[in-house]
């Protein structure tokens, strides 16, 4: 008799509990309850976001594309509203702004009770994530080249030219000798030489005191250069383009990438006389054949710094400004030219280029 009425008050308990679900649930087996944000990213409160950080939020359940917007997604810094541009798939939405976000700023992520799910349901209440910007707001200092500033080219084992290159400044090659600058077809001087070809004095690791040890100043200054540009921290844009540049307007700033850089279609630096830019490449950096990097708002190569770890190649009649640090080689392309300098740790390999100390 017992077990006959558990077993009737386990139906009965049974009945209830399916009509309670019921009541929480629409047709669609779709909770009554609002959609909810599930995961953001960057998550609430987080420190030291990259400034070209792109901002996804991922809801509960499908939502109506209409409703994921501009107007139900707002972006602020203080009280001012972040343009960008927004896009969504599966479920979750991407908030792209038009310009980086501010170094060392705080940012909030509203998501509005306009965001609907695709079966018409609203957020219950609004709903707010908030984030902070890293980099720096001082503006960066210059990478100290010491006395590997007086060179618009410096390298360690070799300078090989082939056709003819127009080449303004001096040339410094050490420990390696003079035998080791090619094609640029050399008259020797008294602990120099020249070239028609060359604007400037050529310096080899062989030639008369005090070439020599100038030289080994100048090689150390180069490596110390390297090595102050690729340890700066707190860097503003991290992986930016997951390495494709191309097309960009680069800001003043300090960038990181763990990979390759490549420059596929033409690039803008844009800054003041005084800005400085740092480009931190732990691969190779690779710009295509006739591509352009321009400046424009009085951005001076001299304070534009790209430090290379592997091998940084500019393509057939290209255009590049600033100065290269690679820790590997340097190669300029038939017809690439260069404003700024090429301080490699290897060789520096020419063809035909223009190539100008700014």
């Amino acid at each position: 008799m017992r077990f006959q009425k558990f077993i009737q008050l386990l139906s009965l308990f049974s009945i209830v509990f399916l009509m309670f679900v019921s009541a929480c649930t629409d047709d669609d087996n779709e909770p009554l309850t609002g959609p909810t944000v599930t995961a953001t990213s960057p998550v609430n409160n987080a420190t030291n976001v990259s400034r070209n950080n792109a901002i996804e939020i991922s809801f509960s359940t499908a939502m109506d594309p209409a409703t994921i917007n501009s107007s139900t997604i707002i972006v602020k810094q203080g009280t001012t509203v972040v343009p960008g541009t927004v896009a969504y798939d599966g479920i979750t939405a991407t908030f792209t702004p038009t310009d980086t976000f501010l170094a060392l700023k705080e940012y909030t992520v509203t998501i509005t009770t306009g965001a609907k799910s695709m079966t018409g349901k609203s957020f219950d209440a609004t709903s707010e994530t908030k984030f902070t910007t890293g980099g720096s707001s001082a503006v960066l200092a210059v990478v100290d080249l010491g006395t590997a500033a007086n060179y618009v080219i410096v390298a360690k084992t070799a300078i090989n030219n082939t056709s003819t290159s127009a080449i303004t400044g001096d040339l410094g090659l050490s420990p390696a000798a003079t035998s080791y600058i090619t094609g640029l077809a050399l008259t020797n001087g008294t602990g120099f030489a020249t070239s028609g070809q060359v604007v400037g004095k050529l310096y080899a690791a062989d030639m008369a005191d005090p070439t020599p040890a100038n030289l080994t100043t100048t090689i150390s200054s180069m490596v110390t250069a390297y090595t102050d540009a690729a340890g700066r921290t707190l860097p503003d844009f991290i992986e930016l383009g997951t390495g494709n540049i191309g097309g960009k307007t680069l800001s003043p700033g300090l960038y990181k990438w763990t990979g390759n850089v490549t420059i596929p279609s033409d690039v803008v630096i844009s800054g003041g006389a005084n800005d400085v830019w740092i480009f931190q490449i732990a691969g190779n950096l690779s710009m295509s054949s006739a591509k352009r990097i321009t400046l424009s708002g009085g951005a001076q190569a001299k304070n534009i710094f790209w430090q290379v770890a592997g091998q940084a190649t500019l393509g057939t009649t290209s255009h590049f400004e600033g100065i290269i640090l690679s820790q590997t080689g340097i190669t300029l392309q038939t017809g690439a030219t260069l404003n700024g300098q090429a301080l490699a740790q290897t060789a520096v390999i020419l063809d035909s280029n223009v190539v100008m100390k700014k």
